[in-house]
């Protein structure tokens, strides 16, 4: 029985996973219900490569990209809510806006003659395009932290860094872990355009589909991107951290 009293299979997370995972091995066994669905289609069925390798590639980017941008959300976030850095925090929330006003498409297209082809470029784009989500999150978060808990951590004896580590991340970490389930979750449907600069993801049908017509691949890269979007946000959900 899961925590709500449910049976497992009623579960969302769980027959959503399971759908995803029957999707990902047998995509090719609905090769009959494509071909009837497109019968202009030569080859209904994406077979360039595995799904299920496409979907470990896709999310070991969403991954990398998005720890790139928790790292930086979290030291920029911290730094500009002391009182050392305080100066800087509207250039810092600027700065990320901006980043986040250019299309992954145009950060793509810089970052090519830069980095090359391949993955260097793809995370680029995706962990700035998941910094403003995390950084605001972490603000948020820090700001929230009623003043009468710092307070006393100091009437404690609590130094700055004490302060940091042991009152105001443990209060706002609900808030940057909403954050990071943002970001996250925007990356998983960014990635699928890092297939334009040759990095394989759940993106590689849906490219490859709409450059030759094929409605059927689109179809196939999106279904699973989606799914893939929504077992993700199920397991934020079960799993977060409640506010305290």
């Amino acid at each position: 029985m899961s925590r709500a009293g449910r049976p497992a299979w009623a579960d969302p997370l769980v027959w959503t996973l399971a759908l995803l995972l029957a999707l990902l091995a047998g995509m090719e066994r609905l090769g009959p219900l494509f071909a009837l669905a497109f019968a202009e289609l030569d080859r209904p069925v994406y077979l360039h490569d595995s799904f299920m390798a496409l979907m470990l590639a896709h999310v070991g980017l969403v991954l990398a990209s998005s720890a790139i941008a928790a790292g930086l959300g979290l030291l920029v976030g911290v730094a500009v809510t002391r009182p050392s850095g305080q100066a800087f925090r509207p250039l810092a929330e600027s700065l990320v806006a901006i980043g986040q006003t250019f299309p992954p498409v145009a950060v793509l297209a810089i970052a090519v003659p830069v980095l090359g082809f391949g993955a260097w470029p793809a995370l680029l784009a995706l962990a700035l395009y998941g910094l403003l989500p995390i950084l605001q999150a972490v603000l948020s978060g820090l700001d929230a932290v009623p003043a009468e808990s710092r307070d006393a951590a100091i009437g404690l004896g609590m130094d700055g860094r004490q302060l940091l580590t042991r009152v105001e991340l443990p209060l706002a970490w609900p808030v940057i872990v909403a954050g990071i389930r943002s970001a996250v979750l925007i990356n998983i449907g960014t990635a699928a355009i890092a297939s334009t600069v040759g990095v394989k993801t759940l993106g590689s049908p849906i490219i490859i589909g709409l450059s030759g017509f094929n409605t059927a691949y689109v179809i196939q890269g999106a279904l699973l991107t989606g799914l893939l979007a929504v077992v993700t946000d199920l397991a934020f959900e079960r799993w977060s951290p409640r506010p305290r």
